[in-house]
């Protein structure tokens, strides 16, 4: 087992280092290696010269037996078949176990969505206190620009330039992207730090634009908490994520008329289908028009 544990690490840091893909991401790896590791460890398999297609196949079958979805079973098969081409491209390994095995099928779902009187209902919630003016900058912000949240956790204050209304976002795989700053929240932003930035901060100093109540580094957690209480405040209903107004961010812009590859440059995806999904959420407002105000719809 230690020699795979040993292959696994090491096709860990090649993913971190010289693929430049983020933390986040060569976890999720690392988890489902893990888990064919715990397979292969009950079938008493030592080495990934070993394994079979059989193999695969039946820890494929296991997953789905549990109960995994069709995506996160696909997301498995991806973690294994990309270790296993990257240790022959090292000359490690002479077989492939994963070729000529399908991904499942699955449907992609859309993205949940608010309307304009969400958003806006979202966005008034925030009141005049301190962690008020920092959480409103906040909200305004990700709507503004359609920032993962790792994202703006990670902004720090050189990244943001008000005057010019732009902003540098460090993306998936260490890309950069110039994203603009709509007026509100750039108001939001130059109130944040004129007053709350520095009264969170008092000694301490950090480059980091947005900081949690003791001025230290945001969390994931700690903002999807934040975003939690405003929306229950705000009477949403749905169930909301960051990445929620990520996709309200995207619907928005293509249903006042944004063409579908500004889009994709503002979200930092590498490819257009991935945009795409977004052109399924407009067609049915459309849809969902027609059928309201056409007399002999």
């Amino acid at each position: 087992m230690e020699k795979i544990e040993a292959e696994i690490r090491l096709f860990l840091n090649h993913l971190l280092i010289e693929k430049g893909l983020s933390d986040n991401t060569v976890a999720s790896y690392g988890q489902d290696l893990a888990s064919f590791l715990q397979f292969l460890t009950a079938r008493k398999i030592s080495s990934l010269q070993e394994v079979k297609k059989a193999d695969v196949v039946d820890y494929l079958l296991e997953l789905k037996n549990r109960g995994i979805g069709a995506r996160t079973h696909a997301r498995h098969l991806v973690s294994i078949r990309q270790l296993y081409r990257f240790l022959m491209l090292e000359g490690r390994l002479e077989s492939d176990p994963t070729l000529n095995i399908s991904f499942p099928k699955t449907w992609r779902k859309l993205p949940n969505v608010l309307s304009y009187s969400q958003v806006e209902a979202l966005l008034t919630q925030p009141d005049e206190t301190t962690l008020g003016i920092r959480d409103k900058a906040m909200l305004e912000l990700l709507y503004a620009t359609g920032l993962r949240v790792s994202e703006l956790i990670n902004l720090t204050v050189k990244d943001v330039n008000l005057e010019s209304g732009f902003l540098i976002c460090q993306g998936k795989g260490s890309k950069e992207r110039l994203v603009p700053i709509g007026t509100s929240a750039r108001e939001s932003i130059s109130k944040y730090c004129a007053t709350a930035r520095g009264q969170l901060l008092g000694d301490r100093r950090t480059d980091l634009l947005f900081v949690n109540c003791f001025g230290r580094k945001l969390s994931r957690q700690g903002f999807w908490k934040i975003l939690k209480e405003y929306a229950k405040r705000a009477g949403i209903q749905q169930t909301i994520t960051p990445h929620t107004l990520r996709h309200s961010f995207a619907t928005h812009l293509l249903e006042n008329g944004a063409d579908l590859r500004s889009v994709q440059a503002m979200l930092g995806h590498a490819s257009i289908s991935t945009t795409q999904i977004y052109t399924h959420v407009t067609m049915d407002k459309i849809k969902e028009l027609y059928f309201k105000y056409h007399p002999r719809a």
